[in-house]
């Protein structure tokens, strides 16, 4: 295995970024950070809380609201497991299967945010939500750290040629070239977000010396999904590190029912968020870097900033292969079935069920027979067919 890394202590406080983020002719870049809120399903399907969510983050500072297009069976099998919510446990499935809404109240979000000169940005989880997302007409699209290896979704984006958001979490270099080689046959070199896949995520798990490094290897302008809670501390310093992106969940309050409001900023944070990392654009990173590292003390600041070298982050590193997708069985194939295409899709493994092969591996077991019988929602293993 070959490791990259670019040594720490010459790269810190430098601004090595070279690549640029064009969305509608506007250029991104340490310079000027894309700073989105991402609403994700926090709305629960409200219009009136969707209008207030929209309204609080334009007026917090953000310059692009994101949003998620759900569709439940193109996310996870319903025999996936349950999840503990302040009412109850329920199951995953059913709660994505709650927060799926018409497009016409996705289109309506949209003309609201760009009535407010915002770019509008969604999440499809599969083909069937990316071909409905694409007849909104979107200036660009963003996919999730979860779907970079579902490589069907990736084929369907790509022909669109719009700037696209790929997310980098729960990742190997191996994932990202993979999803690469798709994107960049069809279009600009996408902008890798780096993020670590867990809620909350760590200060400490960031490593955020491998943006430089993504860019380096990859050829990319690089940005930050952040899951962290402090509103401040790894926004700041990705953009020391080159960030020409920034994504923090946005809610209206932490308290409110939606999945990622736990780990979102409300307003005040978010606004704080704002005007933190603008002060750092304007300071310079070498400024920023000493101030920080007095305010908040070097030995937290270089723990965060870490070595540079791509690797599952501790707090991910259990989710990978069960956040990612596989390939899983829909329906229970009987020992000696043929296996064709409606048998099985590429789920999210999550909460119980095993995983199964990685989605690029489809075209390989549609007509193979199955060797043992699969039960209903678990994976497909080599040596189950």
């Amino acid at each position: 295995m070959i490791l990259y890394r670019i040594p720490g202590k010459k790269s810190r406080g430098k601004a090595l970024k070279k690549s640029f983020f064009c969305i509608n002719g506007q250029t991104y870049s340490p310079a000027q950070v894309l700073l989105i809120a991402e609403l994700g399903t926090s709305h629960g399907a409200d219009p009136v809380k969707a209008g207030e969510l929209i309204d609080a983050a334009a007026e917090a500072g953000a310059d692009c609201i994101k949003f998620q297009i759900v569709y439940a069976d193109e996310i996870l099998h319903p025999l996936t497991g349950e999840v503990l919510l302040p009412g109850g446990k329920i199951r995953l499935y059913d709660r994505f299967k709650d927060l799926e809404v018409p497009l016409e109240f996705l289109a309506d979000l949209k003309e609201r945010v760009e009535k407010k000169g915002l770019i509008f940005l969604c999440t499809p989880f599969g083909p069937k939500s990316a071909r409905d997302l694409s007849s909104l007409e979107p200036s660009c699209i963003k996919i999730a750290s979860p779907e970079l290896n579902y490589t069907a979704l990736i084929r369907e984006i790509a022909p669109l040629g719009l700037p696209v958001l790929l997310s980098t979490g729960v990742s190997r270099l191996s994932d990202i070239e993979e999803a690469l080689d798709i994107l960049k046959k069809a279009g600009p070199p996408p902008c890798l977000l780096h993020c670590v896949t867990a809620y909350p995520a760590p200060e400490r798990d960031y490593n955020l010396r491998i943006l430089q490094n993504l860019e380096n290897i990859f050829g990319c302008p690089v940005g930050l999904s952040d899951h962290s809670l402090d509103p401040c501390l790894v926004p700041v310093l990705a953009a020391v590190m080159g960030a020409s992106v920034i994504e923090k969940h946005f809610c209206l309050s932490r308290q409110d029912p939606g999945l990622d409001d736990p780990i979102a900023l409300d307003p005040q944070d978010f606004a704080l968020m704002v005007r933190a990392v603008r002060q750092a654009q304007a300071q310079g990173p070498k400024e920023t870097l000493e101030a920080l590292s007095k305010d908040r003390g070097r030995d937290l600041v270089e723990a965060i900033l870490g070595d540079g070298v791509k690797r599952l982050a501790p707090s991910e590193e259990a989710n990978y292969r069960r956040t990612n997708r596989s390939l899983h069985a829909l329906g229970e194939i009987q020992e000696g079935d043929i296996i064709t295409r409606d048998s099985f899709a590429s789920l999210r493994t999550e909460k119980i069920l095993r995983p199964g092969l990685p989605p690029s591996f489809e075209e390989q077991i549609i007509g193979r027979r199955a060797r043992k019988t699969i039960p209903a929602g678990e994976g497909i293993r080599l040596e189950d067919i």
